[in-house]
């Protein structure tokens, strides 16, 4: 059957309609030609029209057009493809501009009656010529052959919209008539073209001679309507179409005149393009849409304005309208969000934005020239090619970003971002019904949601111990009307909360179900809630008026409307202070601190019949008290007024970030002494945000930030006050002393938050205190973990440093300005040191509207410029300075706000894969840093690549040291881009921000450390001026109240006074009228805690309240008539004579002492002890270092510098000096040295010191000569020492008054000397001759039984205590058992291996070593040394009754009879 021939448009369901094909009814079969075929190109794109051109259908869409001389946006029905086919003779045209930049005019017509439109432009022409490989005219083979252009070069960058070579065929093709003419000036030929019927005829081209220069082309062409299924051009088309010439016009710019219809387009530039579509769309807008405008460069234009919620944008590619955007759209986008996106999440840390969220509020114009640009399509709506090909770059100036922030896209996004979150907070909405379950702790009132759901008050009470005082209470006025909900703790400041931390904050979202609140709700009554009033119950202190602020703020900032309605918000409060009158049991009630004052001061001196009690807390209440309050429930609640918008702006000027200024100058103006009047019953909340809150603020505030006078905090001032007044010299736990601290000085916070203030002031790794004003015994943290490694409280132990007392003297605690809280005296306003300690150990602290950060510095540094002040000369500038850090501090900014430092670790490079790390910046702490490698060791989110490959650790508590393992290229890459930026190995620190509280507690910003000092001196130079007054004046009392005391007992000895047998009130006028002066006691207060902070012994308080029961006057003469008996002797008159002549000198003294001599004494003295620590730090240092370079052999000893120690007897100890810091010299072997080892008093460590110094050489040669002592000028210098130590042996042997006036237990200086026969005791040798001897206290002795001594070794002394004279006390080792006996005479140091057991020697018993010796075995020189020990013995001493001593014997015989002892045998004692 034959088939017939298919029309070329026609479409083919011959494959669907096969056997097999799936056609459901059966068709003539066809041949296998028929369902496969070819088509030429013409016959494909009139085929398929939507590859090329787009659709060729209608479709409806809103879009702008241009109608009547304006933008219009409206709906619009139009045919793409038409409109496609115009808009690719129209770039065309444009793209002309860019082959030809003289080129200044383009006309279109668009004739809709003739249905013909034409383009003409005067650009260059177009070559007429024939083409030598196609073999036609080259006008005729680019719009009449497909596949032609002049852009297939890619090598060429072009910015011209052709691309593929189908563009204008395509027009061509869709057209019944195309006509083509060109100008080519350079030929002088003119040329013209018919191309007919879809293109498929052609008319032959019609040359003819045209003037030179003269260069145009023009085509016209009328559309093939019958192909798009129109009859005639539409206004909705046509109306696109001038839109597009408008749009050439903008992107053309004001070089070219474009016109439409014989009409010049009325827009110059793309700035007057880009209006008429921002003046449309404003009209529907109260105000103008905004314009930002930036010409980048001469291939970007951007124009940003305002979108209401989508992405709006019009964007040109050379000359191309991509209607969808594309990646030029997305360049210029991404910089505008990321910038706003910052901006807004900064203001509104709730908002959370992302970049989508940003781009639905902008409308972005861009008119882009790109190299070669790609497209989606031949529709060319959506620009492809990427970024890094466009040919040129369009980065945004930050002048632009701004203008584009400031334009009200930021407030937009922060509205949306609020409506946002609205909607999602109303997801937890609160509804009036009867019964709430499931909110625990909840005691709902019965009447809560019902009818009388307006008269139901819920309670909120500071945590579950005021809940229970609440419960106590509404027992009384019952369950109906009165619901309680416990609080826990702070609730949070929703004004500055994210909204993820409200929606997952149980707390509030319980507190909205309760009260059945819906967000966003205005409220003109509480009839819509579950309760009428909210009441709030809080502890009487300042954190509880901060929970009050806390709940305001939180209704203020959703429900504002709830604060207007009178009476919705209340608090209930409760007395702070109750007086108890002793005998009638009256109880008043205070409400406020103040107005106890006052009631206080009413009294007089009725004070004592009263009995306070200070209610801090609500748990301070009982159940029954609680019962009380509520029975009288109108006196102790008070009502919250709304009075006008004051109100709202106090309590958001107390919440909000937006007012951190006025903030400031709300709390520069707060005078001491405000307080909120607890008598009135109605409370504006102005006056409670101004009154009460402010109080708080001030609280929060000196807890954050240090005064600048002492460096210290309130609960670091309140533990050092404490470690004063307790005379914290013997340690104790940490937890025990924060109770201790707790209990003496009024601290209101938690224990654990002391016990960790007081670990702070006791660490001392790198880069906490550089003088630790507390001592660490135990472990107090490492700079491991920065501190937080620290143990328990319960497990470590600590004291007073030995440096605090020195920065605090005890002379300046007299005229410090003690508080008072509770009727207990506790810490002073602040203490005052004798440098800036906020300077030495810094401080850091955030506070409510000020934080404050101050570097640490040098002491010797502050030191130095504080002599230089009392010097009058100029300051020199300090830098931070961190005690042990061994990095870079150095300066890297400077500005008028301060200095800003970089600070720099150590690292050093092994070789070319191992990088060593000694050190890290301050504050960066080792645990930190290794986890820091680990991640660049296995790569993490941010590090993709590994950058080394292993590490090595050698770190201990103190010290850095990472091996680092990387390879050649990594470390390579490492050290370009810089090793201390790679490793992380710099932070910075700055001056910026040192907030500090002047000495009137003013709050004030510092710019350089010298500042503070500056402010520092003069404050401290007029204490120094008030200390010497005071000084005086109590020196002077002292002495008159010596005068009195001798005159009082040379009264009575004399019979002139009659004590005994007498009433104390005769006694008491007597002592008045013979003019004896009257001494008060000192009174309670602040003389109390002045005498408390002065107490001698640990642990004994002295109570100077003590008041003897005669009254007031009796107790004036307490210090005459308190004296012990045993004191009314001549000899105590003797006695206070002396001590009156001691008292004169230093009067004396101190007035001819200037305030500057005082603060330079003080600087000497701490100098000297710094110098002490230091030399403690170094020997520390050095046997940290030893032990890191596995040194072995050293001796260890418990303290001072050490030497090692040689295998030899001779080469034992002298004594040696303990304040030297040399350990590197050792002893020479070839020197016999004494043997001896000294003792030290028991408050010290037992040193076991070995010196080989000239200067001690010296000075016993000196001394040798001063004893004129018979020994020859060639002896060794070990030989004098003996000679020398021996004589002073004898010497002090001989009985004096010096030694039988001695008191005993005392103090005295001893060396052990190392000859042959040594004597049994040397006390107070050479006290006055040599410091270098160490303390040993003298034992009590009895000499009567000590046996003679002799050459005969082993002969012991023995050692008793007290009554026990029976039994040994003390096991004790003989010297000749622990030291090997002398094989020879010699003096060589290599016989001889000397052993020394340590722990006899530290022992706290005073006792003294002496020596009896036998036979010359230590001395090259036996004449002389048998001559030098020939010394009278015991018999030679005072007689001292009920008195022993513990006699260490030594000797180097060989003592061949001894048997062999073991270690417990090694000394004995004897019986006297």
């Amino acid at each position: 059957m034959a088939v017939e021939k298919k029309q070329p448009l026609q479409s083919s369901t011959a494959y669907n309609s096969t056997p097999g094909g799936g056609g459901a009814a059966p068709v003539p079969k066809k041949t296998i030609e028929e369902v496969y075929q070819k088509k030429t190109q013409l016959e494909h794109i009139l085929l398929r029209p939507d590859t090329y051109i787009g659709s060729v259908e209608k479709h409806t869409q809103t879009l702008w057009v241009y109608e009547n001389g304006e933008m219009v946006h409206r709906p619009v029905t139009y045919v793409p493809g038409l409109y496609k086919i115009f808009d690719e003779i129209l770039v065309n045209a444009a793209d002309n501009k860019q082959r030809d930049p003289s080129m200044d005019s383009v006309k279109v017509e668009i004739d809709v009656a003739g249905n013909c439109i034409s383009v003409y432009n005067n650009g260059d022409g177009i070559p007429v010529e024939i083409h030598q490989e196609e073999g036609v005219y080259v006008p005729e083979m680019i719009f009449g052959h497909l596949l032609t252009s002049s852009n297939y070069d890619d090598n060429v960058k072009k910015t011209t919209g052709g691309r593929n070579g189908y563009g204008a065929k395509l027009s061509n093709i869709f057209s019944t008539e195309f006509v083509i003419q060109t100008a080519d000036g350079r030929r002088q030929k003119k040329y013209k073209q018919v191309f007919s019927e879809n293109m498929g005829k052609k008319s032959e081209p019609s040359i003819v001679k045209c003037k030179e220069g003269e260069n145009w082309t023009k085509v016209t062409f009328k559309p093939d309507l019958a192909k798009f299924n129109m009859t005639h051009l539409e206004d909705d088309v046509v109306a696109l179409m001038k839109k597009r010439v408008v749009d050439l016009a903008g992107i053309l710019g004001k070089s070219i005149k474009v016109e439409l219809n014989g009409q010049r387009i009325p827009v110059k530039s793309f700035s007057d393009y880009v209006n008429l579509y921002l003046q449309s769309a404003s009209k529907s807008r109260p105000e103008p849409l905004p314009r930002i405008l930036e010409k980048v460069n001469d291939r970007w234009e951007i124009c940003v304005s305002l979108s209401e919620g989508q992405f709006q944008q019009v964007s040109f590619v050379n000359g191309i309208a991509t209607v969808k955007g594309g990646t030029h759209v997305e360049y210029v986008t991404n910089q505008i969000t990321s910038h706003l996106m910052n901006i807004v999440n900064k203001k509104n840390k709730n908002a959370n934005l992302k970049a989508h969220n940003v781009r639905s509020h902008l409308w972005v114009f861009v008119n882009a020239l790109i190299n070669n640009p790609a497209f989606d399509s031949q529709t060319k709506e959506t620009l492809t090619t990427r970024q890094g090909s466009f040919g040129s770059k369009c980065e945004l100036s930050q002048e632009f970003l701004k203008k584009v922030a400031k334009s009200g896209v930021v407030n937009s996004l922060l509205s949306w971002a609020d409506f946002k979150q609205s909607k999602e907070l109303k997801k937890t909405d609160g509804t009036k019904r009867q019964r709430i379950v499931g909110i625990p702790k909840l005691e709902d009132a019965n009447d809560a949601g019902g009818r009388n759901s307006e008269k139901c008050t819920l309670i909120l009470t500071e945590g579950d111990s005021a809940k229970a005082l609440a419960m106590a209470g509404i027992s009384v006025v019952g369950r109906n009307h009165y619901g309680v909900f416990p609080l826990r703790g702070k609730l949070l400041n929703v004004r500055e909360a994210s909204h993820k931390q409200i929606m997952e904050n149980a707390e509030i979202q319980n507190i909205k179900q309760i009260l059945g609140l819906q967000q966003g709700k205005e409220y003109e009554s509480t009839k819509g809630l579950r309760y009428g009033h909210l009441m709030i119950m809080t502890d009487q202190d300042h954190d509880g008026s901060h929970i009050k602020g806390l709940l305001i703020n939180f209704v203020h900032s959703f429900w504002p409307s709830l604060l207007k309605i009178p009476s919705f918000m209340v608090e209930f409060i409760t007395p702070i202070v109750k007086a108890t009158h002793n005998r009638n049991k009256n109880v008043l009630s205070f409400y406020s601190m103040p107005e106890y004052e006052a009631w206080k001061e009413s009294l007089g001196g009725n004070a004592s019949s009263w009995s306070i009690k200070y209610y801090k807390g609500l748990g301070t209440s009982t159940s029954k008290e609680g019962k009380e309050y509520f029975q009288d429930i109108h006196k102790h609640k008070k009502d919250f007024m709304w009075v006008d918008e004051q109100d709202g702006d106090a309590i958001e000027l107390a919440f909000s970030k937006k007012k951190i200024e006025a903030r400031k100058n709300w709390l520069r103006q707060f005078e001491p002494g405000t307080y909120l009047d607890q008598r009135e019953k109605l409370i504006k909340y102005s006056d409670f945000v101004n009154k009460e809150l402010i109080l708080f603020s001030m609280a929060d505030l000196q807890r954050s930030i240090p005064s600048m006078v002492d460096g210290l905090k309130p609960g670091q001032r309140k533990i050092l006050f404490c470690s004063f007044k307790r005379n914290f010299v013997k340690e104790a736990k940490v937890a025990q002393f924060s109770g201790y601290v707790s209990e003496h000085s009024a601290y209101h916070h938690g224990e654990q938050s002391l016990a960790s203030t007081i670990i702070g002031m006791a660490q001392d790794f790198v880069g906490s205190n550089n003088i630790n004003l507390l001592q660490p015994n135990g472990q107090f943290g490492t700079r491991h973990q920065g501190g937080k490694d620290h143990a328990s409280a319960r497990y470590i132990y600590t004291r007073l440093s030995p440096l605090t007392r020195f920065l605090f003297p005890k002379d300046d605690d007299i005229l410090l300005d003690y508080l008072n809280e509770d009727g207990q005296s506790i810490e002073p306003t602040w203490y005052m040191p004798i440098i800036p300690m906020v300077l030495v150990n810094g401080s850091e602290g955030i506070g409510t509207g000020w934080s404050s950060f101050v570097p640490n510095y040098n002491p010797r540094d502050i030191v130095a410029n504080v002599r230089r002040l009392l010097n009058g000369e100029p300051m020199q500038p300090m830098d931070p300075w961190y005690r042990g850090f061994k990095g870079l501090i150095e300066k890297s900014a400077s500005k008028e706000a301060g200095v800003t430092y970089t600070v720099t670790g150590l690292s050093q490079e092994e070789d070319n894969t191992t990088l060593r790390i000694t050190e890290l910046p301050i504050r960066r702490w080792t645990q930190d840093y290794k986890e820091f490698l680990e991640s660049m060791m296995t790569g993490n989110d941010k590090i993709k690549e590994p950058l080394i490959k292993d590490y090595r650790e050698q770190n201990d508590d103190v010290s850095v040291h990472f091996e680092i393992i990387l390879t050649e290229e990594k470390l390579k890459m490492a050290r370009e881009e810089g090793i201390e930026k790679k490793f992380k190995l710099t932070t910075t620190i700055g001056t910026t921000n040192m907030h500090l509280f002047d000495s009137k507690g003013v709050i004030k910003k510092y710019d350089t450390p010298e500042q503070i000092l500056e402010d520092f001196f003069h404050l401290r130079l007029e204490f120094y001026g008030k200390r010497k007054k005071a000084l005086l004046d109590n020196l002077e009392l002292d002495l008159l109240k010596l005068d009195n005391k001798v005159r009082f007992i040379l009264g009575v000895v004399r019979g002139e006074i009659i004590v005994n047998n007498r009433k104390r009130a005769d006694l008491f006028l007597e002592l008045q009228q013979k003019g004896f002066a009257p001494f008060p006691k000192k009174s309670k207060g602040i003389d109390a805690a002045i005498a408390g902070a002065t107490v001698e012994e640990d642990g004994n308080e002295e109570s100077p309240e003590v008041v003897n029961g005669g009254g007031a006057k009796a107790t004036d003469y307490e210090y005459l008539l308190s004296m012990a008996i045993g004191t009314l002797t001549w000899e105590k008159v003797q006695e206070l004579c002396a001590e009156r002549k001691k008292l004169e000198d230093e009067v004396e003294e101190l007035r001819k002492s200037s305030p500057r001599d005082l603060w330079t004494r003080d600087l000497d003295a701490f100098e000297r002890e710094l110098d002490e620590q230091e030399r403690k730090d170094a020997e520390e240092g050095i046997k940290r270092e030893t032990r890191m370079k596995n040194i072995t052999g050293a001796a260890v000893s418990k303290q001072g510098p050490k030497k090692p120690r040689k295998n030899n007897a001779n080469n034992s100890s002298t004594v040696s000096d303990v304040t030297s810091t040399d350990t590197g010299n050792a002893p020479e072997a070839s020197k016999p040295k004494p043997r001896g080892r000294t003792k030290k008093a028991p408050a010290k460590k037992a040193a076991v010191v070995e010196s080989d110094e000239d200067e001690e050489v010296l000075a016993l040669k000196d001394r040798l000569a001063a004893y004129n002592l018979d020994s020859s000028p060639d002896q060794s210098a070990a030989m004098e020492t003996e000679a020398v130590l021996s004589q002073h042996e004898q010497r002090k042997k001989e009985p004096s008054k010096r030694t039988t006036a001695r008191k005993a237990p005392s103090t005295t200086f001893t060396e052990i000397s190392d000859g042959d026969d040594a004597e049994d005791d040397i006390p107070t040798i050479l006290e006055d001759d040599d410091e270098d001897f160490e303390l040993v206290e003298e034992v009590p002795k009895k000499p009567a039984n000590v046996k003679a001594r002799g050459g005969k070794a082993g002969t012991t002394t023995t050692r008793k205590r007290g009554a026990a004279q029976s039994k040994p006390v003390l096991s004790q080792k003989l010297i000749t058992r622990v030291l090997k006996p002398v094989e020879s005479a010699g003096i060589s140091p290599e016989k001889k291996v000397r052993k020394m057991r340590a722990s006899p020697f530290n022992k706290k018993s005073g006792s003294v070593v002496s020596r009896i010796g036998s036979e010359d075995s230590g001395s090259s020189s036996p004449g002389n040394l048998a001559e030098l020990n020939e010394v009278p013995a015991a018999a030679a001493r005072p007689k001292r009754e009920n008195r022993r001593r513990t006699v260490y014997i030594e000797s180097d015989s060989d003592v061949e009879d001894e048997p062999a002892a073991d270690d417990d045998s090694d000394f004995e004692e004897e019986e006297d």
